[in-house]
């Protein structure tokens, strides 16, 4: 309904509709009826009505009864309200948008609940130490590195006397 006339004469003939169920229907099989919708054709020639019932299963087909027996009366008023050359037919389809909306209410809370239910049972286990970060050396652990890095130092300096022996040694001043 791309249409902005279209869009405009079903915007005006929800608010008709929604006048006339509240204010000139009485109806007893008729319930607590809101019109959520009206989608017209692009000729503006046909009107599909949405509406909803507050209630339970039988208030809605008594709803249902009481908005077929007075299509007619409410598709006169229609067409005096919109002063058009040709009056929609009407057509009162009720909206599943409520059963929709619960559904997928009950299928987020069962995800919901699913989602707890693995979080509950995982267990926090890391693939390497626990702590990966390395944490500052006390000074008991200092003490023992030093005297290590001495005997390492000392065989470093053996392996420099080595290469001093081995050949001569290589001149840095440029030839």
């Amino acid at each position: 309904m791309s249409n902005p006339r279209a869009r405009r004469i079903a915007d005006r003939i929800q608010v008709v509709v929604a006048q006339m169920l509240e204010r000139r229907l009485k109806d007893p099989r008729l319930g607590f009826v809101t019109v959520t919708d009206v989608r017209v054709s692009g000729d503006t020639q046909h009107a599909t009505i949405f509406y909803t019932v507050l209630g339970e299963q039988d208030s809605l087909a008594g709803t249902a009864a009481a908005l077929d027996s007075a299509r007619g009366m409410i598709r006169s008023e229609v067409g005096k309200q919109l002063g058009t050359r040709h009056v929609p037919t009407l057509e009162f389809v009720p909206d599943a948008l409520p059963e929709t909306a619960r559904h997928l209410d009950e299928v987020l809370a069962k995800a919901k609940a699913l989602d707890e239910a693995v979080a509950a049972s995982r267990v926090e286990q890391y693939a390497g130490e626990p702590d990966p970060y390395r944490k500052p050396r006390e000074d008991d652990d200092l003490d023992e590195d030093d005297e290590d890095d001495t005997d390492d130092l000392d065989e470093h300096d053996d392996l420099d006397d080595l290469d001093d022996t081995d050949g001569p040694a290589e001149d840095a001043s440029p030839r």
